[in-house]
């Protein structure tokens, strides 16, 4: 493609600035390990609630839902519960501040302090930190697959005259720029150049729904969609019938594996209600919630998340599918079965953006996936240098060592990923297998750590080998089956593991149970361990809110759906339905101010001392604080 001028010089800018960023910043982060990984735990909530967003503003997911729209219509506003996306929601209401009063640093120290430091605490702190890895390493390669095939699209210089060789080219190009920043500037260098990428994003996404609003209209619109296309309800079956508009999609339809869509929605609900209550992957997600001032803000965080985000995101998102609907069907049709509907976003763009916009759009898309790709890398050095190399081959090293290991860990697991990513071809492949295989092993362990004080070190351990080991077998062995219809059989598996590697092994020791409860005070079965440490804490508060707390995600779920729907009405200029979504994420906000909002607190009553705007303390010295 020959960008014009300006918007090559538009590019040019932005490239320029975010690593210029990095460096800038990179002294502060290279005072401690903490500063590097953490922030400091300085940085305030709100600024960490967009730089999360701008995370998950990733131009690979952009790319998948731009395919689900078109394909899905209205409907697909369902189908991104595979992640699931309610998990915010969830972790809004309970879930991070629980995790925050911790103080821990990473996911795999956190598994100390839930367990303690006896052997099957080593195992288990070591089997959480290969999940960690497989993580990163999965969604650096689902990165590098939707960076590629985006560059190539747009980039005026071909790297190499067989397209997918210049995809995989121009994927290898930018995430070297990207590991640059992120493996210099560490947590500071990720947040700081975030907040300048998602302006950029929101900017480009109002923009883009406003240009397809005065381009397309309605009735242009129905031209090129079938009956269904623009409601959210199905019945049993998806009855969306693209025989007379584009036969290849209701091919496409039938290889993802959707056609139940109420089996398959039911599926989304039930895993990712699980999912989401066992607290984030050991990912960006939970670094920024480690990384917030206390834990009050740590919730604030993850609901700040969803109102900037969701609108802006999905305005572009039908944006971008309405001018490839309205603009492009007839070359998609042309195409027959070889169409590559993950092209959809890049196509459109291409040929229908503005020259200005189409730079704007273009940095915007760049940032979008430079944010993502950098949280990621930022998150594995954590558990490779904190929690391996300081832990079991360095403990003395000082600060300066080990953040240059983090120089060096973060371009490993790039590396890594990225040399995955050029044998995978397909987001959608790498998607499913992400959030219905490798997240379904993670499910039971870390579901039944939060509530379920008999749950032990050991259980987690054969609980999440057993899952890891499900997730690459079971697709091996029903690869006719859509990923997340086989979620129960790698559920099943690896809850085999978590209840017999703990019925078979005796309890977790009773002091450091002891220290998890008063510190963080979970809701769930307790009670023994409540009952031991009311002898010697009186007055020691039991959490009450379980019943607060489901009320909220439920309406928080209504919450998030309504935003995501009220984004795409806008731009189709559905008027009533945008009423409808409008007034139910006021109403739900209203709601959620006086159940959730305020009633937020850092720490129980009984534990009121703690100061909220200072790094939590020690477990220990929380307990001799406590009357």
């Amino acid at each position: 493609m020959n960008l014009h001028l300006i918007d090559a010089l538009i590019i040019g800018a932005y490239l320029t600035a975010t690593i210029a960023i990095g460096f800038w910043i990179s002294k502060r982060a290279s005072r401690s390990i903490r500063n590097y990984f953490l922030g400091g735990n300085q940085i305030p909530w709100y600024v960490l609630g967009v730089s999360d967003a701008s995370g998950m503003f990733d131009v690979s997911g952009t790319m998948w839902m731009v395919y689900l729209l078109f394909v899905y219509g209205l409907k697909s506003i369902w189908i991104p519960w595979l992640w699931p996306v309610f998990n915010q929601i969830i972790l809004m209401a309970f879930l991070s501040t629980w995790l925050r009063r911790s103080g821990v640093m990473t996911g795999a120290e956190w598994i100390r302090f839930r367990f303690g430091e006896g052997r099957g605490a080593r195992l288990a702190h070591l089997v959480v930190i290969v999940f960690a890895l497989l993580n990163v390493i999965g969604f650096l390669a689902y990165a590098f697959i939707g960076i590629g095939k985006f560059a190539s699209t747009f980039l005026p210089w071909a790297l190499s005259a067989d397209p997918t060789t210049n995809a995989k080219l121009w994927g290898l190009v930018l995430i070297a720029i990207t590991t640059v920043y992120v493996a210099k500037g560490g947590m500071f260098s990720v947040v700081f150049t975030e907040i300048l990428q998602f302006s950029i994003m929101t900017v480009a996404s109002i923009s883009v729904g406003v240009l397809v609003m005065r381009q397309v209209s309605p009735e242009t619109l129905n031209q090129f969609i079938p009956a269904g296309w623009r409601s959210p309800w199905f019945g049993r079956t998806l009855d969306l019938d693209w025989t007379r508009l584009m036969p290849a999609v209701n091919q496409r339809i039938a290889t993802d594996g959707w056609t139940m869509f109420s089996a398959f929605w039911g599926m989304l609900l039930f895993k990712g209600l699980l999912q989401a209550g066992a607290g984030p992957a050991p990912n960006y997600d939970m670094q920024r919630i480690l990384s917030t001032r206390s834990p009050k803000d740590a919730a604030k965080m993850n609901g700040l998340v969803n109102i900037v985000l969701l609108i802006p995101r999905y305005m572009l998102i039908t944006g971008l599918t309405v001018l490839a609907l309205a603009h492009f069907s007839p070359q998609l049709r042309a195409m027959g079965e070889n169409v590559d509907f993950e092209l959809v976003l890049p196509l459109a763009m291409r040929s229908f953006i503005p020259t200005g916009l189409l730079g704007l759009l273009i940095a915007a898309l760049l940032a979008a996936f430079m944010s993502n790709f950098a949280a990621t890398v930022n998150a594995a050095p954590a558990y490779i240098v904190n929690d391996i190399y300081k832990r079991y081959i360095r403990p003395e090293a000082d600060q300066r060592t080990l953040v240059r290991m983090s120089y060096v860990s973060a371009v490993a697991v790039v590396v890594v990923g990225t040399a995955i990513g050029l044998f995978v071809g397909s987001l959608n492949t790498m998607v499913q297998w992400i959030v219905s295989a490798l997240y379904g092993g993670y499910t039971a362990s870390n579901l039944l750590k939060w509530y379920w004080w008999r749950f032990n070190a050991y259980g987690y351990f054969w609980g999440m080998a057993a899952g890891i080991a499900a997730a690459a077998l079971v697709p091996l062995m029903l690869p006719n089956v859509a990923p997340i219809f086989a979620f129960p059989a790698v559920l099943a598996l690896s809850l085999v593991g978590c209840i017999a590697g703990t019925l078979l092994t005796p309890p977790d020791d009773a002091e450091v149970l002891e220290r998890f409860y008063l510190r963080v005070r979970p809701w769930g079965f307790w009670r023994p361990v409540h009952a031991r440490l009311a002898q010697t804490h009186p007055g020691l508060i039991a959490n009450t809110a379980f019943k607060r707390d489901m009320f909220n995600v439920a309406v928080g779920i209504v919450w998030q759906t309504a935003l995501t729907a009220t984004g795409i009405f806008i731009v189709l200029r559905d008027t009533r339905s945008l009423m409808i979504s409008a007034s139910l994420v006021v109403v739900t906000a209203a709601i959620l101010k006086l159940t959730w909002y305020d009633k937020l607190e850092d720490y129980p009553a009984d534990l009121a001392v703690v100061d909220a705007h200072r790094v939590a303390p020690e477990p220990e010295a929380l307990a001799a604080t406590a009357p």
